[in-house]
């Protein structure tokens, strides 16, 4: 195990760690990490119209709210339009927070690259169409929303990759007397800049322009995100995440935040397309992506954390008592790990290089993954398709993540965290016994 060890902390640590870093994946990762507030916001938003404010919502029906407040339905409407402010315009927010990030890390002006990308942007977006009803001419939606990120993040990049190099060039800047406001003077210096990034991608857009009518948001989205997204369709692909990601945190690695970057750009359309079609039906139930890493891992497979550690704190709580040091630390890690927040644990036992509990540390979250899966794809509960804050008990999550109106999926919250336990048990066993074996043949 020590020559593992040293093996993994010389080379893959290093090179993980360098990766994690990257400018590039470090912008995609935090762009989408400051877009979150926003999406979860507009999850909630609608979990409050279809749980408190339909007839046939879960608290409105325990409630009897219809009962007390007549015409409770048309109250809906006052909230239904904040999606169109949150997840149907992901990929603007996207295509500003990438280049004002990657801005951030090169040093470059944050803003003037958010706001240059986003100009990018739409100087790609597909031209206007007249409508059928000949009522007029505009551009259409589709590419606001999650079709249109694959052209957000390559072009935020790009964006703020040129225009902050040749921001840096002293030829291309217009000096303005020293009494003119720093911000109209930082404008100028960016000026040409901007003119030349810009014009850049105007050419670009007509040489798109003419090789599909349709230009390059729907070129990208066919050769890229649609087979990205029918990827992420796949139980495999969830499985090969989860094996990875618990595989660096062994290794001492956040492989959530190794991961995030390339987990959202294969996961948030599907995502938010499962919260569009929620928006329009008032149900779950018939969500076009019932298998996706937050309606899957998310869901059923995070109890406690990354490894479904609450298992492990409840299993320490039935059979480690004898092993002093890791009850106690079960104890002061429970109140967190109720709440998904798992470092106390991964750090204190530790579970980090720790060969007792490698096996049940990956094993969890597969196994209820797994359980979950088939409870979804046998429609016994319906798809997790509401975004639920990553703080939610796991045993809740499946419950509101499917509209909290169908009691089998607290059930299987609560299998789920029942099969975690049964999971670590043996392991806690063990390592309880050898910590008093341990112990006895101490000189102390």
């Amino acid at each position: 195990m020590n020559k593992i060890q040293d093996f993994m902390e010389k080379y893959f640590v290093p090179l993980a760690a360098k990766i994690n870093g990257q400018r590039h994946v470090a912008a995609v990762r935090d762009a989408f990490t400051l877009s979150f507030p926003l999406t979860m916001a507009g999850s909630m938003v609608l979990l409050i119209n279809y749980v408190f404010l339909s007839k046939d919502g879960f608290i409105a029906s325990l409630l009897q709210l219809n009962k007390l407040i007549p015409n409770l339905d048309s109250y809906q409407a006052v909230l239904s339009s904040v999606i169109n402010g949150t997840t149907n315009i992901i990929a603007l927010l996207i295509a500003f927070l990438t280049a004002y990030q990657l801005a951030q890390e090169m040093n470059g002006d944050k803003v003037l690259c958010g706001i240059t990308s986003l100009s990018a942007y739409f100087i790609l977006y597909p031209g206007a169409k007249e409508f059928v009803d000949k009522s007029g001419s505009g551009l259409s939606r589709t590419y606001f929303g999650a079709q249109g990120l694959f052209v957000a993040l390559i072009f935020g990049l790009l964006t703020a990759e040129i225009l902050t190099r040749l921001g840096r060039n002293s030829k291309l800047r217009i000096k303005m007397p020293e009494m003119v406001p720093p911000a109209v003077s930082q404008s100028f210096n960016l000026l040409i800049p901007i003119m030349i990034v810009l014009a850049m991608i105007g050419v670009l857009n007509f040489v798109f322009s003419k090789l599909t009518a349709d230009g390059i948001q729907v070129l990208i989205y066919n050769a890229i995100q649609a087979p990205m997204t029918s990827l992420g369709s796949s139980m495999g692909t969830i499985l090969v995440f989860v094996i990875v990601q618990q595989f660096l945190w062994i290794l001492g690695i956040h492989g959530p935040n190794t991961l995030s970057a390339l987990r959202s750009v294969i996961w948030t359309e599907q995502a938010n397309l499962n919260l569009a079609y929620v928006a329009s039906h008032g149900s779950s139930w018939g969500a076009p992506y019932p298998i996706t890493w937050q309606s899957i891992n998310d869901a059923f497979g995070n109890g406690g954390g990354s490894g479904a550690t609450l298992g492990l704190i409840i299993a320490t709580f039935i059979a480690g008592r004898k092993n002093k040091a890791q009850y106690n630390i079960a104890k002061m890690s429970l109140l967190p790990g109720l709440f998904n927040i798992n470092e106390p644990i991964i750090f204190g036992f530790p579970l980090v290089m720790n060969p007792i509990y490698l096996i049940p540390f990956i094993l969890a979250p597969v196994i209820c993954n797994i359980v979950g899966y088939l409870f979804v794809v046998s429609k016994i509960i319906p798809p997790i398709a509401y975004s639920v804050a990553w703080t939610t008990p796991e045993v809740l999550t499946p419950f509101l993540g499917s509209g909290a109106n169908n009691l089998m999926s607290l059930v299987v919250g609560i299998i789920c965290l029942a099969i975690s336990v049964l999971i670590y048990l043996p392991f806690v066993m063990a390592a309880s016994r050898a910590a008093v074996k341990e112990e006895m043949e101490s000189p102390n």
